[in-house]
This record gives C-alpha cells, sequence and structure tokens, in this order.
C-alpha cells in the first residue's frame, strides 16, 4: 500500500488522526512550510527556533515531526528517550545536502582556531562540528557571542552575508550553501511587481539572494515575518519566503477582524512553483496517519553523535 492509494483509511481522515495521536501520547510539531491541513492538525506549529524549543519541551511519549529531517534529528538529540517519528524519511534539505559531513571537517581543518556557528539547517554530523547553532530567529545575536574571533558560518551564504552586515563583521568564513526555496526569490522581477503595488511592504527571509534582500522593507525569519505582516500597518504585504506562511498569516488576521492583501514575492520561473519548498510537502495527512499508526519512520541518532550536537544546540536554547 502507497500512502497516497487511500486503501486501509479512515472515511475522516483528520478524525483518525487525531485519535491515534491520543492512543500513541504523541505531540505532532509542523513548521510553517507544511500543507494547511497539516497545519491544522499540529499541536505547535512553529519557525525552527519555536520547534527547538517545543521539541526540547515535549512530554509525550511520542514526537512526531512534520518538517524536514534535520529537524526531527534535533529533536531526537533533545529527546533521546522518546520516540521520534517522520512522516517521509526523504523529505531532506539543500542547505543540509549541500554541507556534506566530511566536507564540513576539512573546511573546518583549512581555518585553525576559528569558532563553528551552524544554522540549525544542518545535519547532525554537522551541528557536533560547532560550536554553536542559530536559528533566523537568533543569528545575529548567536554571531555577537564570537566578536573578535575568527568566525566560520555555514552552511547559508545568504543567511552569512546578512549576519555580518547586521553584526558589523567582513571577516566571517562562509561555506558556499544556499536554499533552493528562498534562492529562487527574482530581484528583476520583484522591482516589477512593487512598481505595480508601490503602497506594498516587502518582506524577506534572510536566506533569500542580497539584489531581494536589498529592496526588502522588513528582513526577518519566518516567524518574524508572520508577525510583521499581522501587527504591521501596511495592507498589501509582497513575502519573500515560502507560501506555506500565508495560512498562518490568514489565520491570525482573521481572528483579529482584519483583512490584507498577501502577494507572494515572484520567482525567476513562472512555469513552477518553485517558491514552495519540495521537501516540506512532502508530508501529507496520509502519510501522518500511517506514521502515528505504525510509529515509523523512526529517527535515531548514535548517542556519541547526539552527545555532541546537543552541546551547540542547549547552549542556543539557553541563549535564546
Amino acid at each position: 500500500m502507497t500512502p497516497e492509494s487511500g486503501e486501509g483509511f479512515p472515511d475522516d481522515l483528520e478524525a483518525g488522526i487525531r485519535e491515534l495521536k491520543e492512543r500513541q501520547n504523541a505531540v505532532v510539531l509542523a513548521h510553517y512550510y507544511q500543507e494547511s491541513e497539516v497545519q491544522d492538525l499540529a499541536d505547535f506549529v512553529g519557525d525552527s527556533l519555536a520547534l527547538a524549543q517545543a521539541a526540547a519541551g515535549a512530554d509525550k511519549d511520542v514526537i512526531v515531526f512534520c518538517g524536514v529531517n534535520f529537524m526531527a534529528e534535533t529533536a531526537k538529540i533533545l529527546n533521546p528517550d522518546r520516540k521520534v517519528v517522520v512522516p517521509d524519511l526523504e523529505a531532506g534539505c539543500s542547505l543540509a545536502d549541500g554541507c556534506p559531513p566530511d566536507a564540513f571537517r576539512k573546511f573546518i581543518d583549512e581555518h585553525p582556531g576559528a569558532k563553528v556557528l551552524s544554522y540549525i539547517n544542518c545535519s547532525a554530523d554537522v551541528k557536533a562540528m560547532s560550536d554553536l547553532i542559530c536559528t533566523s530567529s537568533n543569528a545575529v545575536k548567536m554571531a555577537r557571542e564570537f566578536e573578535g574571533q575568527p568566525l566560520i558560518v555555514a552552511p547559508d551564504r545568504h543567511l552569512a552575508r546578512w549576519i555580518g552586515q547586521q553584526a558589523n563583521r567582513d571577516d566571517l568564513i562562509i561555506w558556499q550553501g544556499a536554499c533552493i526555496v528562498h534562492e529562487q526569490f527574482s530581484a528583476k522581477e520583484l522591482t516589477k511587481l512593487r512598481l505595480r503595488h508601490p503602497e506594498a511592504e516587502v518582506l524577506a527571509h534572510p536566506e533569500c539572494d542580497a539584489a531581494v534582500l536589498d529592496q526588502a522593507d522588513f528582513i526577518a525569519s519566518t516567524s518574524g515575518i508572520i508577525q510583521r505582516s499581522v501587527e504591521g500597518p501596511a495592507e498589501t504585504l509582497i513575502i519573500a519566503t515560502e507560501d506555506g506562511v500565508f495560512h498562518e498569516i490568514e489565520k491570525r488576521l482573521q481572528a483579529l477582524g482584519k483583512k490584507k492583501t498577501l502577494i507572494q514575492a515572484p520567482g525567476m520561473d513562472e512555469s513552477c512553483a518553485c517558491n514552495r519548498c519540495p521537501y516540506m510537502r512532502l508530508n501529507t495527512l496520509e502519510k501522518l496517519y500511517l506514521c502515528l499508526r505504525d510509529l515509523k519512520p523512526e529517527i535515531t541518532v548514535p548517542e556519541d553523535l547526539r552527545l555532541k550536537a546537543l552541546e551547540p544546540i542547549e547552549r542556543m536554547l539557553e541563549l535564546s
């Protein structure tokens, strides 16, 4: 049976998922880039920092992580005695894939004495080589922990460049990785869109290319973009991040009795939904149901690796 076949699923799939959550004593964590129906069934929805904090405070027997696999690895690192499962093991990440541990170790060795600040969007192996972990919510603050010291920032080059600007550092040692979603936003097409909507405020994630960020009125993490969209004065918003955030923004606006116009920032290729993360969207309701029913696929992290990766993650959480 394939997860999409429909065979063996209850007539009311959402009710079946809720029943399984109770039966398995499970908590479902979901990233804002998940499909809206997955977000609505989650017990907690957030960005990378909020999800790491939620994982650290989990009190259920089972953690079901609807996101990409490095997020589930982080949950397991923080909860070694709990079962951590994911709807789809293939839900990876271009940033994690683009920073292979062996190559990253060689990169570190080429810069003796440098400290290592790694974005949470990396593998457990890379986290274990790091002095501190960051998310886009706290990246600048974490970088300032290393003032006056040589600092490697990995794996996202766009985030690293933005960190350097915000922290007034032009000496960062940058691993040249990128997010396949945020790198697809087109500065040229954004300029055209802004001309059509001169009243709009442009909000962008720091993983975007510099030419896009140069046009942004507000640069922030996923959660920061959501908060600004809801609480800011602009009635028309052009948003340069994965469009899964629109669901949360619209829910919050509706709860406040507000209405705003949300426009996705344009990509380089109008023929595809390239600004929608293909990895995040691998998680479906059908796969979530099977994951809860069978408690697999399960995420495991070898204990020696877990302990090495735990230290920089816990330090980040303490500083956050």
